[in-house]
């Protein structure tokens, strides 16, 4: 399902509120519309995982995260540098941004996706999209779409076969405002 049509009936799923699995770059992650409050439930429910950890949101146009993220232009322009790796950012959350997303936070994690699936997908939608590891709780992240399927079955709306990065290591996540780094 990684064709121009595959993607634009992926995206169709998680406007309508399902919940699908893509490859990102370094491992397949499961999405849905991060304003679906019973489809972010949904998915964590199939993590296994409690609302108050938060949620990444990843999109292919900082604009599309900007509802999300209350940053200033300096920041703006640190999130769109090209990094060495894929860098997911922990970002002040706005006022807008629903707890199901952010947890307990204040901050939330976006990454401007560059893996070029993940990124089509995100294109095809108005918003970001949730994306968190595909795999139950401590289990492996899937790196196939086999694997997703073992974890998953039928319980997923859509799943998108597609590579991820054979080398890819899980993307560094660093603060926006401090510069910690909190995973290299």
């Amino acid at each position: 399902m990684s064709s121009r049509f595959g993607l634009q009936l992926a995206a169709q799923i998680c406007r309508t509120g399902g919940v699908i699995a893509y490859p990102t770059e370094s491992v397949y992650g499961l999405g849905c519309d991060p304003l679906n409050e019973a489809s972010v439930y949904r998915l964590l429910e199939l993590k296994q995982r409690r609302v108050e950890k938060g949620l990444i949101l990843i999109s292919d146009d900082l604009n599309k995260l900007m509802p999300f993220i209350d940053v200033n232009p300096q920041q703006q322009t640190q999130l769109l540098q090209q990094q060495d790796r894929p860098t997911t950012w922990l970002v002040p959350a706005s006022a807008l941004t629903p707890i199901w997303i952010r947890g307990v936070h204040e901050k939330v994690a976006v990454r401007i996706t560059r893996h070029r699936v993940a990124a089509e997908l995100c294109a095809g939608l108005p918003w970001p999209i949730v994306s968190t590891s595909a795999n139950p709780a401590k289990k492996p992240a899937a790196r196939n779409a086999l694997r997703v399927r073992q974890y998953f079955d039928d319980r997923l709306d859509a799943i998108i076969s597609a590579p991820v990065n054979v080398k890819g290591k899980p993307s560094v996540i660093r603060d926006l405002e401090t510069g910690e780094i909190l995973r290299a």
